[in-house]
């Protein structure tokens, strides 16, 4: 038995189809949460001149949750249980590659500003993922986020997150 197990799986076996399914279903039933309960918090009932502004994200919140207990229950007693493989944890770490770094450049926007962050984004990718030289990463990386700012900045006249740096500037 563990003989053909380790045939069906590789070592490097990690997600199933049905872990994913049922990991996707709690985290749907988690929004239809939160979206019932901002829909109530809001008014989710019908006021003398219509539905209140929380009367269809309550409904719709509701209809997630119950689609999400079905598919988990499903996924759990169903007859046809999928347990092929999702995703290998060697190609998982490839999505991590990219989905880690997106994140920080999201969080580090908020603290050094959209354009020094994508400056390091940018040229952190240019060089880990292509191995450019450095000459072409600053020129690429600066290059783009100036031009960002002169585009939203200065001609579109529309204020994007700003850090230290700019703020030294006069921006």
């Amino acid at each position: 038995m563990k003989q053909k197990q380790t045939q069906d799986r590789p070592h490097s076996a990690w997600l199933t189809y049905h872990a994913v399914e049922a990991i996707t279903a709690a985290i749907i039933f988690v929004v239809g949460v939160v979206m019932m309960i901002d829909g109530y918090r809001i008014g989710m009932g019908w006021a003398f001149d219509g539905p209140e502004s929380g009367y269809f994200p309550f409904r719709t919140g509701a209809i997630l949750c119950i689609s999400s207990v079905v598919v988990f229950l499903r996924t759990l007693f169903g007859k046809h249980r999928n347990d092929n493989l999702f995703v290998s944890w060697d190609r998982f770490k490839k999505v991590l590659y990219v989905l880690i770094p997106t994140v920080l450049y999201v969080l580090a926007t908020q603290f050094i500003g959209i354009y020094v962050a994508s400056v390091v984004f940018i040229g952190g990718f240019m060089r880990a993922m292509g191995k450019f030289s450095w000459l072409k990463i600053i020129l690429i990386s600066v290059g783009i986020s100036a031009a960002l700012f002169w585009m939203f900045e200065i001609q579109f006249k529309v204020s994007l997150p700003k850090g230290p740096l700019e703020s030294l500037l006069g921006y």
